[in-house]
């Protein structure tokens, strides 16, 4: 069984582990956070992308997060406070997104921890 190993309080998973594992596939696509230039980061399973453009589908706004330093953090562990994230309710059917600048793989640890954050509504 693989160990975590916590240094000044930030918890590395070794490689291969279930904690590291690919996020959960829909249909063969994969979970990923998708941040854009304007439009903000998104969540949800990257059907195409041609250039800066991009569909995706069961996507999530992520508009605001406490708990992950960044972006990377977010895909590798997701949120360590979700009642104090903002992810609004999911789009179903496709969401078309333009001027994508970054696609990253989420592992399951983080999709799960994403979909575990109540809607944020006002």
């Amino acid at each position: 069984m693989s160990k975590t190993i916590t240094i000044d309080g930030t918890e590395y998973v070794p490689k291969g582990s279930e904690k590291s594992a690919p996020a959960t596939s829909l249909k063969g696509l994969e979970y990923k956070i998708v941040r854009t230039y304007s439009a903000g980061v998104f969540a949800g399973y990257l059907k195409s992308r041609k250039g800066k453009e991009g569909i995706m589908l069961h996507s999530r706004r992520l508009w605001y997060w406490k708990g992950a330093s960044s972006l990377s953090q977010l895909s590798v562990d997701g949120v360590s406070e979700p009642d104090e994230c903002k992810f609004p309710c999911e789009i179903e059917g496709e969401h078309e997104l333009i001027e994508i600048i970054e696609v990253i793989p989420c592992t399951k640890k983080a999709q799960e921890s994403i979909n575990s954050v109540p809607i944020w509504k006002q």
